[in-house]
């Protein structure tokens, strides 16, 4: 099954753009090749509100976050995981309006660091976030005219969660999925393996609507999801056929599989790669010599 990604979006930067009924999103004026057109914070509620990832430290929006929430009471703040552009906003926003800053926890890698082993992503963490309320998978927070429930959702980051707005069929999809790319899995952090669980469980789920952190809405989740897993099926079978053809390193292997990809990208790339590859290894599909890492030499199991 092929996806098809939907890139058109307007971010409308520093207006606050309704969604549906009780639902509001305003998009920080970051863009990347890894953030898209900008991260997307959500207020839910009408009087007294909800705000979901209040995104990085950015003067601007938080002007935009405080002119839209408009005096009204703000009960909670969710944060779906501890990436610089996600979370580090809701430290200011909290004691501004007095709201508990809801979240899995901390932010954390996907596995333990190995000996001597760096990690990467250092700088996209926000190692500073602390939650004021723990969530686990299945909690519900109520407010004014809203109940949230967490849908604990690894694989992009360890502490990744999704926000489902009950009696609506609305998920806050955050960077699991996304209309507009995939999502990046990069180890440490990440784990392929978390990732394609958690796409389960949301095929599990009868969601209608996906509202994510970076670009438009996902419009038919189940037919996407299943796009996501056949597109990443896709992409270890590529990883499989590269080593067997004799590729030993990530290197080589993000030079032929991604070579129509932004260049930009090549980096994250060789990381998903490695994600892919650390879940081979444990499923005992391919080899490597000493430890999994980044630089690491590959062949096929035997």
């Amino acid at each position: 099954m092929s996806i098809e990604f939907d890139t058109k979006f307007e971010p409308a930067y520093g207006e606050s753009v309704p969604v549906t009924k009780g639902i509001a999103r305003l998009t920080v004026n970051n863009p990347s090749a890894f953030t898209f057109l900008g991260t997307n914070s959500y207020i839910v509620g009408r009087d007294t509100l909800a705000v979901i990832d209040p995104g990085p430290e950015d003067e601007a929006h938080f002007q935009t976050l405080i002119k839209a929430i408009a005096g009204r009471p703000v009960s909670h703040i969710f944060v779906s995981h501890t990436h610089r552009d996600h979370s580090p906003l809701a430290a200011r926003l909290a004691q501004e309006t007095g709201a508990i800053v809801a979240a899995e926890g901390p932010h954390r890698p996907a596995r333990p660091l190995r000996i001597g082993e760096t990690n990467p992503l250092d700088a996209s963490a926000d190692v500073d976030f602390k939650p004021d309320l723990a969530l686990k998978d299945g909690d519900v927070v109520e407010g004014d005219s809203w109940r949230i429930a967490t849908v604990l959702t690894p694989g992009h980051a360890a502490n990744h969660a999704a926000f489902a707005l009950e009696g609506t069929g609305i998920l806050f999809s955050a960077d699991h999925v996304m209309a507009w790319a995939t999502s990046i899995v990069a180890p440490p952090d990440g784990a392929m393996s978390d990732y394609m669980d958690s796409l389960d469980r949301l095929l599990e789920r009868d969601d209608r609507l996906f509202l994510p952190g970076h670009g438009g809405a996902v419009t038919k989740p189940r037919s996407f999801l299943r796009g996501l897993k056949a597109h990443r099926k896709m992409r270890e079978r590529a990883i499989l056929e590269r080593v067997k053809s004799g590729d030993r390193t990530i290197p080589e292997m993000v030079a032929a599989i991604y070579r129509d990809t932004d260049p930009r990208l090549h980096g994250a790339a060789g990381l998903s790669v490695l994600a892919h590859l650390e879940d081979l290894v444990g499923r005992g599909a391919v080899t490597v010599d000493g430890e999994i890492s980044i630089d690491g030499h590959f062949a096929p199991a035997h």
